[in-house]
């Protein structure tokens, strides 16, 4: 019998986690995850071997020549520069070019990285904490060296292409990209390939219906489903695994958590008794964020802790990366059998819209509503309506969590498309990290979600300071978060990778304002706390 290697052990772990009847283990290890004193962190980036330098040189040698300016054509056709001809081993000419060498099979690695991978290289097998600190990044993971990044160098003139209507450039880099991405390959192969596969859904939207049809798109079919084709004990199981190696999620939860059982404690009302507590959940956690938060609701000193909890979960805003779950999933029995274990009163309903989510509160109810990673993926018009009848709940604190994408150097599409690609490598970068190169159905399920985002086409963020404004606009004023929330949140960042670096912001109230989680030194995420002005 064929030896198990040590990442089919791995995935026979996960499929345990994900077949297992035992509905309450998702609960345990979610509250563990704050809990544990576990070390998390460290420098992953010796996970990839070193590949040959011929194989290095080869790719970078094909991006430098497919974006060097293109040679003079006489013909008129409108697919002239279809078939690049570039000197390389590596890439071929489509017309000559067999089709049984694509590189189609999901667990390929496509060999070759830039030449500067060798630097990279030489920065991951430093010591961990002894990487570049260029940029304020920290060491760990694959390396951020910009001129390592050569899917980001084809994929954004790639989009310029495609909004200019240029078609001829498309192919080409269509044909280009075509050759090199790989879901499974290292953080550039997987950019390739989702950032391709993002482009040519955009296309017929671009160019139109016809002109696409002209423009013969590479199979880039993502081989792993996205959240709402997953089974449903695998997405379970993915989710919890995620939260426990990366923070991507994980620290804005903890933030959201720490500042929802500090106004629980102190909220009080009639006869100065403590004022159940309404949670209007509009996110991405499905579940797995509550039972920390509930454990840590027992823990308030008697007399202060709500007598009852109740939780809405709202189906509004649209459909957006992270926030689809696969028919069959409901968290709401196992969470409500938890809380009847430590003695808790809770609640659990769902609401269609914030519009019958109205009838669901309690005059005396301390309301919170948690915005989280749902926004930032829908249109200007979408965000505006949203966020004013979030105001007409009259909440007593909403929880804003958003990645801070930025807007790019403008305000067209192409712009927009480079800044949710450059979020995405640093996903793809710290996943990396966070999984130690393990290639197993959990990371592939939370990758391919993830990669749905870039082919998303929503209003400009213009990062931190653009919600900011927006939420001032709607009719809130910032509120800080509590030293000791933010305190926590740092000790729970040390489990993590030391990629992984936050920061807080003074807020126009005087105190601590939105609290950022920067990857190598570069924004992902942040956390900001608003009442009704």
């Amino acid at each position: 019998m064929k030896a198990m290697g040590c990442h089919g052990q791995e995935d026979q772990k996960l499929a345990l986690v994900a077949t297992s009847d035992d509905g309450f283990d998702w609960l345990e290890d979610s509250i563990s995850l704050l809990a544990a004193d576990i070390d998390l962190g460290g420098s992953y980036g010796w996970w990839c071997d070193p590949l040959p330098a011929q194989q290095q040189d080869d790719i970078g040698s094909v991006v430098a020549q497919t974006l060097s300016p293109p040679a003079p054509q006489t013909t008129s056709s409108p697919l002239a520069h279809a078939s690049p001809s570039i000197a390389s081993t590596a890439v071929s000419s489509p017309s000559t070019e067999p089709s049984s060498k694509k590189r189609k099979s999901p667990t390929h690695r496509v060999s070759g990285h830039s030449s500067s991978n060798q630097r990279r290289r030489a920065e991951q097998e430093r010591p961990s904490g002894g990487g570049s600190k260029k940029g304020g990044s920290k060491g760990g993971g694959a390396g951020s060296d910009r001129d390592a990044r050569w899917a980001e160098q084809l994929l954004s003139p790639c989009a310029v292409a495609v909004e200019a209507r240029n078609l001829s450039r498309v192919q080409h880099l269509f044909y280009v990209l075509g050759e090199l991405a790989s879901f499974s390959g290292d953080a550039n192969h997987r950019l390739a390939a989702y950032g391709l596969r993002a482009l040519s859904l955009r296309l017929p939207a671009a160019v139109g219906p016809a002109a696409a049809a002209a423009v013969k798109v590479p199979d880039c079919e993502c081989p792993t489903p996205s959240f709402a084709g997953a089974e449903p004990r695998l997405f379970r199981a993915s989710l919890i695994k995620f939260n426990e190696v990366s923070p991507w999620f994980a620290l804005p939860n903890a933030l959201a958590n720490a500042a929802i059982a500090q106004l629980a404690a102190s909220t009080r009302g009639a006869a100065d008794a403590p004022r159940p507590l309404h949670l209007v959940d509009i996110g991405v956690s499905h579940g797995v964020q509550w039972p920390t938060l509930l454990e840590s609701l027992t823990r308030v000193p008697a007399g202060r802790a709500p007598p009852s909890v109740r939780l809405t979960v709202v189906g509004t805003p649209p459909v957006t990366p992270f926030s689809a779950s696969p028919p069959g999933y409901d968290f709401s029995p196992h969470l409500l059998r938890y809380a009847k274990s430590i003695n808790l009163d809770l609640e659990i309903s769902r609401a269609a819209s914030l519009d019958s989510a109205h009838g669901l509160c309690g005059p005396d109810e301390a309301l919170v509503v948690c915005l989280q990673f749902r926004l930032g993926h829908v249109t200007t018009e979408e965000r505006t309506d949203i966020l004013w009848r979030v105001k007409d709940l009259k909440p007593d604190l909403v929880v804003l969590s958003e990645l801070d994408v930025g807007g790019g150097n403008g305000n067209s599409a192409a712009c927009e498309f480079t800044a949710r690609l450059e979020l995405l490598w640093r996903f793809l970068e710290s996943t990396s990290a966070a999984f130690k190169g393990r290639d197993g159905e959990d990371r592939r399920l939370i990758e391919a979600e993830a990669g749905t985002a870039v082919a998303v086409t929503a209003a400009g963020d213009h990062g931190r300071e653009g919600w900011r404004e927006r939420m001032m606009a709607a009719g809130f004023e910032e509120a800080p978060f509590g030293g000791e929330a933010v305190e926590s949140a740092r000790s729970l960042l040390r489990k993590y990778d030391n990629g992984w670096e936050m920061s807080t912001a003074a807020a126009a109230t005087g105190g601590g304002g939105a609290v950022a989680l920067r990857w190598k030194g570069h924004p992902v995420s942040f956390c900001s706390l608003w009442r009704p002005a």
